[in-house]
């Protein structure tokens, strides 16, 4: 789980205005953050399924809204997927 320093860091660096904290570049920076913390967490101890399970709802989470964003408006799209370094 991330710090709320972290998250604090991570919502600074992608907020669209000040009061920002939702939007769905915040969010998808968020789960990411969180994602990669999990696959590290999962190198060392492969058979914690638990996590695993959560780690797919994490990633179907941020699916969902990179989806949205991408027919919300395709350039911030692109400029998200390129700052997390994300396939597309």
């Amino acid at each position: 789980m991330l710090t709320p320093k972290q998250k604090e860091r991570i919502i600074k660096k992608y907020k669209l205005h000040n009061a920002d904290t939702g939007s769905s570049e915040v969010q998808v920076a968020l789960l990411t953050e969180e994602i990669k913390r999990l696959i590290r967490h999962l190198k060392t101890h492969p058979k914690d399924n638990h996590s695993r399970q959560g780690l797919l709802m994490m990633v179907a989470e941020r699916r969902k809204h990179l989806s949205y964003l991408e027919n919300e408006s395709k350039r911030r799209y692109n400029k998200l997927i390129k700052t997390l370094g994300l396939k597309k």
